[in-house]
């Protein structure tokens, strides 16, 4: 992978965020091919398939006729898997598929419905993914995965940063600690200490405050479209090279994008 950009590089990042994408996505990559148009170069969407909260993946539907509003999630295969595993590890529990394909059609079309009819995968990441694709929101643009170990080993080092590990026998994903070591969150002060071990670079992703020095040492754009929460946070600081972009401005954000 070219360590130097030769042509502008459009970037957007985004976890898995439902099913049917949040608006906030879908005005992400609307920006991006805008932006496209005045500086030409490519897309690039780096999909955070290693993060873990389960509430990412939360989709807002409405019925059409009188707005009622519906809040569905993935159901996982089992309690550790929910809190503690990436989302590209979750498992969806086989009878959630079924059950929500028959609730759909109060929601959307029937094109749209067919849409999901056609995914076979029962990974959470995997399913968001390919429901974007088969949707066309991502025609040309080219997606690069948080949870890739070819991609984790090319990324530069960080101090801040998870470890995807065992427990259980699961796949988890473990907040290092230089301290305590690797640790799971089970909320409030309450952590669970998980017994030494080693790891290599394929099993690291950064923690929110280094992810886009740590993004931008693979995907090297050149503009970068963020979302009002990433403003707050991001340490543009640390790549003047780049051009940030606040997304475009769209109504009702977190509910999901029908076509």
């Amino acid at each position: 992978m070219s360590t130097e950009a030769t042509e502008p590089v459009i970037c957007f990042g985004q976890q898995p965020c439902g099913f049917l994408p949040r608006r906030f996505l879908w005005a992400k990559i609307q920006t991006a091919r805008r932006i496209q148009a005045e500086v030409g170069g490519r897309i690039v969407f780096f999909f955070h398939d290693s993060d873990h909260d389960p509430r990412e993946t939360q989709t807002v539907l409405q019925e059409p006729d009188n707005g009622k509003e519906h809040r569905i999630n993935f159901r996982f295969a089992n309690k550790i898997q929910k809190k503690y595993s990436p989302l590209y590890a979750k498992s969806i529990a086989p009878e959630w598929i079924q059950k929500t394909l028959r609730q759909l059609p109060k929601f959307m079309r029937r094109e749209t419905v067919e849409v999901f009819n056609a995914i076979e995968t029962n990974n959470a990441a995997d399913y968001c993914l390919e429901a974007y694709r088969k949707l066309g929101l991502l025609d040309g643009i080219e997606v690069l995965r948080s949870s890739d170990p070819e991609l984790r080993k090319a990324a530069c080092e960080v101090e801040d940063y998870y470890v995807d590990t065992d427990y259980e026998g699961e796949t988890v994903r473990a907040r290092w600690d230089p301290e305590k070591g690797l640790r799971l969150h089970k909320g409030g002060s309450a952590f669970i200490d998980l017994s030494a071990q080693d790891w290599g670079k394929h099993q690291l992703s950064p923690c929110r405050d280094t992810r886009l020095r740590w993004m931008q040492s693979i995907v090297r754009c050149t503009h970068y479209i963020a979302g009002e929460g990433e403003l707050k946070y991001l340490k543009m600081e640390e790549t003047p090279e780049i051009e940030f972009i606040q997304r475009d401005a769209i109504e009702n954000a977190s509910a999901a994008y029908l076509p």
